[in-house]
């Protein structure tokens, strides 16, 4: 769906009123700091171009009628006071959750009509459901003068997926699509949620940022992504701290040696050091930024990405694929973005060279048999807002 005009005359058609409003909310690509939102720890997501888009409509019967030009089917039809976790309803769960979100925080809600469109690629990595959540929530914000600010709506949103979908994820996703700022990479302290735009003007050192999704979505990455999160919540309870933000990196090694010889479980050590590292990542590369040598971050998303794909192993042959071709291409660094067993690689390059990695990665797709992946710029954009 190209423009507003088409979604207002969408909701139009289907609902026989027109909409109050229209809103957008972007989806993110994660600069650095994978799997450490969950753990109290630093990330630093950047907006998308691509959006989820509502048009909307108050309701005072408590009807909640959800449809969305992206998924086949009708209008799905709840009421407000019979939402409850763990119901199903596919893709509505996403902003259904929400409303119900906001009910149980003691916001009144008493029902849409909701139409929605995104361009944010799904199964991608690149929080497609994030943003379909946040632009809920910031609609009905507006339209009913709740006064939440980015941040609250960001954390009704995760609570929306987290209680009511049923995913444990962490704030980040939400936090970039509701507060990040274009030409800015979001430097977020997710145990306090304090936040620091930090510029990011890749055209301006002659750099690009490319996303290559590889699309791919394996199966096993929902069940794989809570049992890391619970190896790495039984590591800090065996070293005696509330999470793993508490380990500072210079504590690393010698926690590592406590791990072993306490009996954890390999993987729970393998799950520690990456945390702890990413965080330690995640400053290495705002320090590259604040002194402008955004260059150098390059061998840095490289460091993460063997990270993932050694300690946390959430990569896959595919995104293994793009990282080893772009860097051999010339790539100043690439690594895998989101929760891994698909998704996306974000590629750090030369603006020179972006035809010729892009280049050798479909190549290489091609000759490993593998889908042709997506390839596009990621061009820090503005987070979530009415657009109309």
């Amino acid at each position: 769906m190209t423009d507003n005009a088409e979604l207002v005359t969408a909701f139009t058609e289907l609902y026989g009123t027109a909409p109050e409003g229209v809103w957008a909310a972007p989806g993110r690509v994660n600069l650095i700091g994978e799997y450490t939102d969950f753990n109290d720890g630093f990330v630093m997501p950047l907006a998308l171009p691509h959006t989820a888009r509502a048009a909307v409509g108050r309701r005072t019967d408590g009807e909640l009628r959800l449809h969305s030009t992206d998924v086949p089917g009708g209008v799905v039809q709840l009421r407000v006071d019979e939402l409850a976790p763990h119901q199903g309803h596919g893709w509505a769960a996403y902003p259904a959750g929400v409303v119900w979100a906001l009910r149980e925080a003691g916001h009144r809600i008493t029902g849409a009509d909701i139409q929605l469109t995104s361009t944010v690629p799904t199964g991608a990595g690149l929080s497609s459901s994030a943003a379909l959540e946040v632009v809920t929530a910031l609609a009905l914000n507006d339209l009913f003068g709740l006064g939440l600010s980015a941040a609250e709506l960001a954390v009704l949103a995760q609570r929306a997926e987290n209680a009511f979908v049923g995913v444990p994820c962490g704030v980040m996703d939400q936090m970039a699509s509701a507060c990040c700022v274009e030409g800015h990479a979001l430097h977020l302290d997710t145990r306090d949620l304090t936040q620091r735009q930090v510029p990011f003007d890749l055209a301006a050192h002659g750099l690009q940022l490319l996303v290559v999704d590889t699309r791919v979505k394996h199966a096993l990455g929902d069940g794989a992504y809570a049992e890391r999160r619970a190896g790495c919540e039984a590591g800090a309870r065996a070293l005696g701290m509330g999470t793993l933000r508490d380990l500072p990196y210079e504590g690393l090694d010698a926690a590592l040696d406590t791990l072993a010889e306490s009996g954890a479980d390999e993987s729970v050590v393998r799950y520690v050091r990456h945390v702890v590292s990413d965080n330690a990542r995640v400053e290495q590369v705002i320090a590259l930024l604040d002194a402008g040598e955004v260059r150098a971050a390059g061998p840095v998303l490289t460091a993460g990405h063997v990270s993932l794909r050694d300690d946390l192993r959430v990569s896959c042959p595919e995104l293994d694929l793009v990282v080893s071709t772009a860097n051999a291409s010339g790539a100043l660094g690439a690594r895998m973005t989101g929760g891994g067993f698909g998704g996306s690689v974000i590629v750090l390059v030369d603006e020179a060279d972006a035809d010729a990695v892009t280049k050798s990665v479909l190549e290489a797709f091609t000759s490993h048999g593998y889908a042709t992946p997506g390839v596009f710029p990621a061009v820090p954009s503005a987070g979530a807002r009415r657009i109309g």
